[in-house]
């Protein structure tokens, strides 16, 4: 029977030269060289327990230019954005920044697993502010179910029954006045006409 063998070591020559100075530019990243590798930032953070790569990882393989082990990995999506890395940080980088522009990369590359949840609700989220204003939040549970997992919202039924029987569930989008100017503020911002999920950083 055919064993298939997984590549666990990296070589310099697989990394991106190109992917730690992009990031360097981005607003709140700029001090991505600066980490000495204390493993501080790991050691507060709440969830690394459950990540991939802890904090101190992202922030060695990101400068060390590996963009699809970062990209694709769960650990910026489990981020809190509690900012105690950032907080306890000896060397005052914005590590909680620099993970939201990898989640900003991951978005536009579309690195991250099909159907994964995390994701996709920030893009509609994104989405339904640039076009609207406001969120319907009943739109946008369906629309999550519908573009990640249909029967989990399936399931569910019982308390979706009871958020639209309490008036907490609407079925009219919500909306605000001079919409079109909303739009051109987060087109003055950078926004890539969407296409990232959010504001570049």
């Amino acid at each position: 029977m055919a064993v298939r063998v997984h590549q666990t070591i990296k070589y310099e020559a697989e990394a991106d030269p190109t992917f730690a100075p992009r990031i360097k530019e981005k607003r709140g990243c700029e001090k991505l060289e600066a980490c000495i590798q204390c493993g501080t930032c790991s050691g507060v953070c709440p969830l690394s327990i459950y990540m991939d790569h802890t904090p101190r990882q992202v922030i060695l393989l990101t400068r060390s230019g590996f963009r699809d082990e970062i990209l694709k990995s769960n650990t910026i999506w489990l981020c809190a954005s509690c900012y105690e890395c950032t907080v306890s940080c000896p060397k005052d980088i914005r590590i909680t920044d620099i993970i939201y522009s990898l989640k900003q990369e991951a978005i536009q590359a579309r690195a991250y697993p099909r159907r994964f949840p995390i994701p996709v609700l920030a893009r509609e989220f994104y989405k339904m502010v640039r076009d609207f204003g406001r969120t319907t939040e009943s739109f946008l549970v369906v629309k999550l179910l519908m573009k990640t997992n249909i029967l989990a919202g399936l399931k569910m039924w019982k308390l979706g029954l009871q958020l639209v029987t309490s008036g907490r569930f609407g079925f009219t989008p919500e909306s605000i006045k001079n919409r079109r100017q909303l739009q051109q503020i987060l087109d003055r911002v950078g926004d890539d006409n969407g296409k990232n999920g959010g504001p570049k950083k």
